[in-house]
């Protein structure tokens, strides 16, 4: 089966030479995606045809041989906010988890440049990154991942060069101001660059801190991506995309001495706009937390309060906290360590009546114990067949119990 029409693929991103948007598209092009698939990606985002070129071609970086693609568009006098980037987004012609992605890529930018500049993330003026070839990169590589069924992406460290760049702000250092805050949010792991230069861009920083988990995980490996960088350095510039297999069975785990340690912030709140609620956790969720919930409670005098939880990577407390102090109203953030276990999980994708669904596994001593259907794929088709959405989570679910669960334990399925 070739890579393009494969399904159950899980990525890995090696990134020796750091990483851009279009770095990432070579890689793609490079495993299996054509070309064709990315045009007909921009096409369905409804830019003017005259306003865009794209290419894509082998060169050579040192001795490593890969897939360089030239996305050219004009420059633009004009720089939007991410209301207009969400807009074009909502109105193109693709799948709906392709623009949630894209959209969330965006908000992500929005929120490091907003943090960058002192302004809120509404108010951002998208200079390099809102332009339409930073566009094309960043929903080309959702769409990308999704048409060769990429279902869980990982990345390695990050190398971090140094010098100066000329952006639309003046010149600024390197690593880039924005580029730095999408590292510090996402806690991404980092490395020293093998020489000077931008080696991670703000689009490929923001890319690869939304899609992607800062770590290695095991597969079966099938296939490698190179993508190239535009420019020449003493030593091959390109980024490396592995495609495998997730094994079912999850391979045993070197149990650490201690747990993972997260942070779980907290405050009470009972003189709040709740309209200001759905913002709040967006945001929040957008600046690296893990989770965030809301809890009614009785508050003093007997008003009705709510208590904002937030799960998050010990690297993000402070920057969490201050959020939470800026967008609500109240006075003080508490913050404790909390443990977590985890169940590994895997991705399969089964076939229904309805047509295919991507599941999640959740595994306990190598045993499947639950089974839990992508929302996007099922309304999708529920949408499709107009049919409730329950009818196509529930179809899903049976055959993943018949295929996964209910054969578990046969020789075949542990292999």
């Amino acid at each position: 089966m070739s890579v393009a029409g494969a399904a159950n693929l899980i990525g890995f991103l090696d990134l020796p030479s750091g990483v851009s948007g279009d770095m990432l598209l070579g890689c793609l092009i490079d495993a299996g995606w054509p070309v064709d698939g990315l045009v007909a990606t921009v096409q369905a985002l409804h830019l003017p045809a005259e306003t865009w070129t794209l290419a894509a071609e082998r060169v050579m970086r040192g001795p490593l041989a890969a897939t360089l693609v030239h996305v050219r568009a004009p420059q633009e006098s004009a720089h939007r906010h991410l209301s207009d980037i969400r807009a074009i987004i909502a109105a193109a012609e693709l799948p709906e988890l392709v623009k949630t992605q894209a959209a969330e890529v965006f908000t992500r930018l929005a929120a490091a440049e907003a943090a960058v500049h002192g302004v809120d993330v509404e108010s951002i003026h998208f200079h390099e990154v809102g332009a339409l070839d930073a566009i094309i990169d960043i929903v080309g590589v959702c769409a990308g991942l999704h048409a060769l069924s990429v279902t869980q992406l990982y990345a390695g460290a990050l190398p971090l060069g140094s010098g100066w760049v000329n952006t639309a702000h003046g010149k600024l250092p390197v690593p880039a101001p924005a580029t730095l805050a999408l590292l510090a949010a996402a806690g991404a792991p980092t490395r020293p660059a093998p020489g000077p230069g931008e080696l991670v861009t703000p689009t490929g920083a923001a890319l690869v801190c939304t899609l992607a988990e800062f770590r290695q995980p095991p597969l079966t490996l099938r296939r490698v991506g190179y993508g190239a960088g535009q420019k020449q350095f003493d030593w091959p510039n390109v980024a490396r995309l592995w495609l495998g297999e997730a094994p079912l069975v999850a391979a045993p785990l070197d149990v650490p001495a201690t747990l993972p340690t997260l942070v779980q912030l907290e405050t009470n709140i009972d003189d709040m706009n709740p309209e200001h609620y759905g913002p709040l956790m967006a945001h929040l969720l957008a600046a690296g937390a893990a989770d965030v919930w809301l809890t009614p409670m009785q508050m003093k005098k007997g008003r009705p309060g709510t208590l904002v939880s937030v799960l998050a990577p010990i690297a993000l407390e402070m920057a969490l906290a201050r959020l939470l102090l800026e967008e609500t109203t109240t006075l003080g953030v508490r913050a404790h360590r909390v443990y977590r276990m985890e169940a590994e999980r895997s991705f399969r994708t089964v076939d229904t009546v309805y047509g295919p669904v991507r599941v999640k596994l959740k595994l306990i001593d190598g045993a499947v114990r639950g089974v839990k259907p992508e929302h996007e794929d099922c309304l999708q088709l529920a949408d499709a067949h107009r049919i409730p959405l329950r009818s196509v989570e529930v179809a899903a679910i049976a055959a993943a119990h018949a295929l996964f669960v209910e054969t578990a334990s046969s020789p075949r399925e542990r292999q």
